[in-house]
């Protein structure tokens, strides 16, 4: 079994991926076990495995095995093909990568950097789960991670664009795509033309109550980026050069990436990394650009249109990790009548369940939905009657854990949100 297993190229891809800081960090655990609190899977399901000091020591024992000295007194655990299968459980299996663990780790462990090499390595092995790399591969062929064809996507913008007409009264609603030059070049997860095209919809409405000069993009309009899954940093990077390469062919200010924590934290702070080099532009998140619009008086909000109560999810890949925590609250708090937070909330939040690639990887979707658990009490104390998400994959696993939990909550968008609570503007020369 051990020779179909390239564990070489598995190691070098650890190696890489973990660095010196890293491999610190290996080192570093005190086993207080505090870390345990702080994990949905532990929480949802108390076992040791699910542990994340547990889950690092997997790691930490392939490390001192094949990349210390520590290796040549036979310590650490050989890289076989049972290893490999336990190291598979440990951190696609049993961690979505929300890094609660270590914002509350006693000693400021980077588990996830861990994780992630330990991922990066089984990927390198062709032991990442099939489902997960099967999004990635199709990202690769056709553009997008859900195969939509450039006819299909036009056709739905189009679709769209008369119904902005519609629901505004206004013929001159566009839904723009390539224009060039543009302010605003605005980047969507596939799901929502595919499953939410309302929620495209509703972000027209906030450009065109702004009066923004945006557009999207008939090819890398993508904002979605398995790659920051399954950690091969080779095929992350394709897939962020073609935001790139749609930025550089229309000429356009700013990246605004959509409601997506994963897009976000790809296209803001891991793109430059994995291409080697800053971008000749801004990414945005569109949380930030609709908190501008409301603080500068662009879009006006009234909350008596939301009167019931709202609460708001923090997706882990958007607040945790991409530092987008108050655009968010400022616009509800504006946007709602009724803005309710959880408790804990922010940085301290728990992760939906839906993070790190799980909503893709179907042989363990019965532990997604059980550590899903946690968000669904969080959400149940609200007492809240919507249920704000700011990311599409967050969505849903939330859709899942609404039925599951009987939660009987709507879920939406924070554009969705505004888009309710618009005032629309007066038409130049009305009173």
């Amino acid at each position: 079994m051990d020779a179909v297993l390239d564990t070489q190229t598995g190691l070098q891809a650890f190696r890489d991926k973990l660095q010196e800081a890293g491999a610190c960090h290996l080192e570093a655990c005190v086993r207080c076990g505090l870390c345990a609190e702080s994990c949905h899977y532990y929480l949802a399901d108390p076992v040791p495995e699910n542990i994340p000091a547990h889950k690092l020591a997997r790691v930490a024992d392939l490390y001192r095995r094949h990349c210390s000295p520590l290796g040549l007194l036979g310590l650490g655990r050989r890289l076989d093909e049972k290893a490999a299968d336990d190291l598979v459980d440990a951190v696609f299996g049993r961690c979505s990568l929300c890094g609660r663990c270590s914002i509350n780790c006693t000693v400021g462990i980077n588990l996830p950097r861990a994780f992630r090499a330990a991922r990066a390595a089984l990927t390198a092995m062709g032991k990442v789960p099939r489902d997960l790399q099967g999004i990635v591969d199709l990202a690769l062929a056709s553009g997008n991670n859900m195969g939509i064809t450039r006819e299909d996507w036009l056709e739905t913008v189009s679709w769209l664009e008369e119904e902005l007409q519609a629901e505004t009264g206004d013929p001159n609603a566009r839904m723009p795509v390539d224009k060039q030059g543009a302010r605003i070049l605005f980047t969507v997860n596939p799901r929502e033309p595919k499953f939410f095209p309302l929620s495209l919809q509703a972000s027209a409405k906030v450009f065109w109550a702004a009066g923004e000069d945006w557009t999207l993009a008939s090819e890398g309009w993508d904002l979605t980026n398995y790659g920051l899954f399954n950690c091969n940093d080779k095929e992350a990077g394709t897939i962020t050069q073609a935001l790139v390469d749609a930025m550089e062919r229309l000429g356009c200010e700013t990246l605004v990436i959509g409601e997506c924590g994963h897009g976000f934290a790809s296209a803001r702070w891991e793109g430059p990394e994995w291409l080697g080099g800053t971008f000749p532009f801004k990414v945005r998140s569109f949380l930030e650009v609709m908190d501008e619009y409301v603080a500068e008086g662009r879009i006006q909000l009234d909350p008596e249109r939301v009167s019931e109560p709202v609460t708001l999810h923090d997706p882990c890949n958007l607040v945790r990790h991409g530092g987008i925590r108050e655009p968010q609250r400022r616009i509800l708090r504006k946007a709602v009548k009724d803005f309710r937070e959880m408790a804990p909330c922010g940085t301290e939040n728990f992760c939906c369940g839906g993070g790190g690639g799980q909503l893709a990887m179907g042989a363990y979707k019965e532990r997604r939905i059980g550590s899903g658990s946690v968000k669904a009490r969080q959400v149940k104390a609200t007492g809240a009657r919507i249920l704000c998400a700011p990311c599409h994959n967050c969505i849903d696993q939330l859709s899942e854990l609404n039925k599951e939990y009987k939660l009987n909550v709507k879920i939406k968008s924070v554009a969705e949100i505004v888009a309710d609570a618009l005032v629309n503007p007066v038409p130049a020369g009305e009173p």
